[in-house]
């Protein structure tokens, strides 16, 4: 009687806890095997493999910071040739800046904003897994060029008509080209995810003044790189068109601009910096809050200055072009939003110090990271407004001034709470906890030796010494100096070796964590650590912005999911109320397939244009692979 009948769906709120678990797992449970491996697409998985690429890569690049510093410790030192130093230079640059920075903050947002939201994937989540394998791919295409002795040597910015087909010889240029390509692409899909994921998929009630302030950032930060992303790829693919075909995009004697190259990169350069700082500053709100024992300080002063940073974001790059002959009154306007972005900053510190005012602060590690961010952050801050005055950028243009600004800026504002970050997620990914003991003396070391390695640097530079130079004479009062920074510079890689030491012991035998073990009241903590393949067994209801502070001993859930296939709410986006069910696909290896596709025709057109239109072919064929309907239940509803 029953052949041929359609079976009826089996849902959630019909079954016992145990039941409905072995149901999820069967569904959402990425299986054992290489193979499986590749095809999976768990958001948090591939956020882990995310987080161990971009810390190698740190790794790497500051390897290559040392060896400058090596090169630098003495006047008319001969450890590295100029040619190797360049290289070393570039790649340092490029590392950090497109293989470590951006990415490790797209990992972060990749793991925590679907479990802060509450739902059970990230948004596009085939399209999540080939990000990473094109990241993956762009850093190995970077260094295997440079183990070849075949590396950029241009400087991370690449400026023309250094990076030109007049003076850039071999393929040195292109490869940097094509490895922005790599690293742009893979940003601008993980961007997508984040914005649907917040936008559609939050659990009902998280309207929009219950978003918790790293999402916030997290959305802010992928607006900017949709925004922002665009310039650089156009910048790159213009300079290998240059250089492949003859185009003159960047040549003045055929009609070209090489002011153009500096326009269209700063336009990305700079809102770059606030793609690593606002997922930064969302890091530090939910750490100060936790560890202050009480509520946020200014909730919406905060998500206000984090989309105020974003848009002022792109009203500043020409601050890096006043040496270039601007006309004043364009000078004046740049100098002028470059000072008003302070402002935004300034509330961000003004709330952070007023909720640790009015709570009852835990000076865990986690927290000591982010008061060592605020204080760095504050200097380079207050350098940020010097160099935005076009007097006194026109005397310190180009020189170590600069090259400490940036690192007080960007390691200061982004490494610092990004590591108070990993002590504070650590035990929610591995369901172990770091050492509070190692820790203390891995912020120690790193905030005392990146102080004592960079402000010297500010001396530097109003003494003189320009950056980008791989020796000096003796005669000039800069040896003394380069010596104390090279030195103490050892002292901020003997911090990181703290920390990550600290990281391979916890992974391996550390104190078992507990579901929330900082007693935070976000909704990661409100599931196990770490956490199910399926995030969470039923989906929460949520009524306030800290909801496990609210509701300490059980959330409220919702139920009528089906869990015979992978399925999520898709709910409004103003007040976030369930609007659908939609079905989330599963592992598929196509996008695997898919990201060697494109590797092959991006890295064939660093040779020839016509690895564009042949490589066209295989990247159909796996796009097709990776949309055809296969007939299981997240392909038909």
């Amino acid at each position: 009687m029953t052949e041929g009948r359609k079976q009826s769906p089996l849902m959630d709120d019909g079954l016992d806890d145990a039941e409905l678990e072995r149901h999820l797992l069967q569904r959402w449970e990425t299986p054992h095997g290489v193979w499986n491996a590749l095809a999976t697409v768990d958001h948090k998985i591939i956020a882990r493999r995310y987080l161990v690429t971009a810390f190698v890569f740190l790794i790497l690049g500051g390897l290559l910071a040392v060896a400058m510093r090596i090169q630098l410790a003495q006047p008319e030192a001969r450890i590295l040739d100029p040619d190797r130093y360049n290289q070393i230079f570039t790649m340092h640059g490029s590392t950090m800046m497109f293989l470590f920075a951006v990415p490790v903050m797209e990992a972060m947002a990749i793991y925590l904003v679907p479990l802060m939201v509450g739902t059970r994937n990230i948004a596009f989540p085939r399209l999540n897994a080939y990000s990473y394998w094109i990241i993956l791919v762009g850093g190995l295409l970077l260094w295997i060029s440079f183990a070849l002795d075949a590396a950029p040597d241009v400087g991370w910015f690449a400026y023309v008509p250094l990076s030109g087909p007049e003076y850039g010889s071999g393929k040195r240029a292109d490869i940097w080209a094509q490895m922005i390509t790599f690293t742009e692409l893979s940003a601008l899909a993980v961007a997508v995810e984040i914005v649907v994921t917040v936008f559609k998929q939050r659990a009902p009630g998280m309207s929009l003044d219950r978003i918790p302030l790293l999402v916030w950032s997290m959305l802010v930060m992928a607006f900017i790189v949709i925004m922002a992303m665009p310039a650089i790829m156009f910048a790159s693919s213009t300079l290998i068109l240059d250089r492949l075909v003859e185009t003159q995009f960047y040549n003045p004697a055929a009609g070209g601009d090489v002011l153009l190259w500096q326009h269209v990169f700063w336009f990305f350069g700079h809102p770059e910096v606030y793609i690593i700082f606002l997922p930064a500053a969302g890091m530090a709100s939910t750490i100060v809050a936790t560890f202050s024992r009480r509520t946020i300080f200014g909730y919406l002063p905060l998500v206000m200055a984090f989309i105020a940073t974003g848009v002022l974001a792109f009203g500043l790059w020409v601050h890096h072009m006043f040496v270039v002959g601007l006309p004043r009154l364009g000078e004046g306007f740049f100098t002028a939003s470059s000072m008003a972005i302070a402002v935004p900053a300034g509330i961000q510190i003004f709330c952070w110090l007023a909720t640790l005012w009015l709570g009852r602060p835990v000076f865990a590690t986690p927290l000591l990271f982010v008061i060592g961010f605020i204080v760095t952050f504050v200097i380079g801050g207050l350098t940020g407004v010097m160099v935005a005055s076009v007097p006194f950028d026109t005397q310190v243009h180009d020189t170590y001034f600069v090259v400490a600004h940036f690192h007080y800026v960007l390691v200061g504002g982004a490494v610092f709470p990004l590591l108070g970050a990993i002590y504070y997620w650590f035990p929610k990914m591995t369901g172990r906890m770091m050492s509070e003991r190692l820790g203390r003396w891995a912020f120690g070391l790193i905030f005392l030796g990146f102080n004592l390695t960079f402000f010297p640097m500010h001396i530097l530079g109003l003494l003189g010494m320009p950056r980008r130079v791989y020796t000096y004479q003796p005669e000039l009062p800069w040896a003394g100096l380069n010596l104390f920074i090279s030195l103490s510079a050892l002292l901020l890689v003997s911090g990181f070796v703290v920390f990550f030491i600290d990281v391979l012991r916890a992974w391996r035998s550390g104190e078992p964590a507990g579901p929330n073990p900082w007693k935070a009241g976000t909704l990661e903590w409100a599931t196990s650590s770490p956490p199910p393949a399926y995030n969470f067994r039923r989906i929460p209801v949520v009524d306030a912005c800290n909801p496990l502070w609210v509701h300490p001993d059980e959330l409220a859930v919702t139920t009528g999911l089906r869990v015979d296939r992978r399925e999520l709410i898709a709910s409004s986006v103003v007040e976030a109320l369930p609007q659908a069910r939609e079905s989330s696909p599963r592992d598929s290896i196509w996008p695997f397939w898919a990201a060697i596709a494109t590797s092959i025709m991006l890295i064939g057109s660093i040779f020839t244009p016509w690895a564009v239109v042949w490589g066209s072919i295989p990247i159909a064929v796996t796009l097709i692979g990776w949309f055809w309907p296969k007939g299981t239940a997240e392909d038909t509803s």
